[in-house]
Formats: C-alpha cells, sequence, structure tokens
C-alpha cells in the first residue's frame, strides 16, 4: 500500500516556514516586514506564501557572490 502524500499548504504559519527554510522566527519577521515574501494577516495571524518564501531562498542562492541582504 502505498501512502497518500502529505498534503502541503500554500501559506505557511511562522512555525512552519522555519521548518521550511531553516531560518529563524525574526529573519522571517524582518522578511515579511520588508515585503521580501509574501504575506498575508487575517486578524492577528500571519501566514507566509511558501512559493513566495522558495522564491526569496532561489534569489539569495542566485545572488552575486551567494551573499544575501541584511
Amino acid at each position: 500500500m502505498v501512502p497518500e502524500p502529505r498534503l502541503q499548504r500554500e501559506w505557511l504559519n511562522y512555525a512552519e516556514a522555519r521548518e521550511v527554510v531553516g531560518l529563524s522566527r525574526v529573519t522571517l519577521w524582518k522578511l515579511v516586514s520588508a515585503g521580501e515574501v509574501e504575506a498575508a494577516k487575517v486578524g492577528r495571524a500571519v501566514r507566509i506564501n511558501r512559493e513566495s518564501l522558495s522564491a526569496y531562498m532561489k534569489r539569495s542562492v542566485e545572488a552575486p557572490g551567494g551573499s544575501v541582504r541584511g
């Protein structure tokens, strides 16, 4: 029997985003605040777009010298 694939949510909370990319909550907060990654605020909850986060990580790898703006 083949296990069913786990559903990957499009919008992540901070804890889930940390698991996906391995960045700290503070770093994720800075990226969201700077508009580097797409996020939505629903009430007090913040959800980070998985695709936007992946695109940011890819851009940081492709940056000249491999450095990330801080």
